[in-house]
């Protein structure tokens, strides 16, 4: 029973690390570093680092920015684009750090299964953010922010703290995610081919927005 409750407590954190990460890079990483410094997990050797002040604060710093640019409608998809470099990268790395000094065999593949999964988040996150910018009003990307960072700091707590129930439901997120790529994708495409016929001048279908 212990090493099943090690293993599920380390895919927990393994995976959850790299779920929020494709999120939101900085509030995964600040919230990890305020849950090992108040004694609420000992974090493997590979990721004490987060716990350093220094790497707090740059965090910290970086999501404060963050905040308030996922905020603006374009701007959000701007950072996101930018990101794309940034929290893949950092997902492979968190996911092969919590599996600790194991095989190195078993820190790759936690690490390409890591960059997976938050390239689908960072993918299902930045593709929705277009579909909503599509809206004039600013309220969607407001909520849409918020609900993510509540998403984040809930779910790196809940891998820690209740494993097996993060793990469940990532599984149900994953299902979820699958299911939703195709139709974000569909709609992006949707949205730029708009875009680029009105930079080309092209006009617009018959019927389309014609007055009745």
């Amino acid at each position: 029973m212990d090493a099943l409750n090690q293993i599920s407590t380390t895919l927990a954190l393994t995976m959850g690390l790299s779920w929020a990460s494709g999120i939101n890079l900085y509030a995964t990483l600040f919230t990890l570093g305020y849950l090992a410094n108040t004694g609420n997990i000992n974090l493997p050797a590979d990721l004490q680092v987060v716990a350093n002040p220094a790497v707090m604060g740059a965090a910290g710093l970086m999501y404060w920015i963050e905040f308030f640019a996922d905020k603006m409608p374009g701007v959000d998809t701007g950072w996101d684009a930018i990101h794309t470099f940034i929290r893949i990268p950092a997902g492979a790395m968190l996911a092969a750090g919590a599996v600790g000094d194991l095989d190195p065999a078993v820190e790759i593949a936690a690490a390409i299964l890591g960059g997976g999964l938050a390239a689908g988040t960072h993918a299902t996150k930045a593709g929705t953010r277009v579909l909503i910018n599509s809206s004039p009003e600013p309220f969607s990307n407001w909520l849409a922010s918020i609900g993510e960072d509540i998403a984040v700091v809930g779910g790196v707590w809940a891998c820690i703290n209740h494993p097996l129930l993060f793990l469940m439901a990532l599984a149900l997120f994953i299902l979820l995610m699958i299911w939703l790529l195709p139709r974000i994708w569909a709609g992006v495409k949707r949205i730029f081919r708009f875009i680029t016929g009105l930079l080309r001048n092209e006009p617009r279908p018959s019927g389309l927005n014609s007055p009745q």
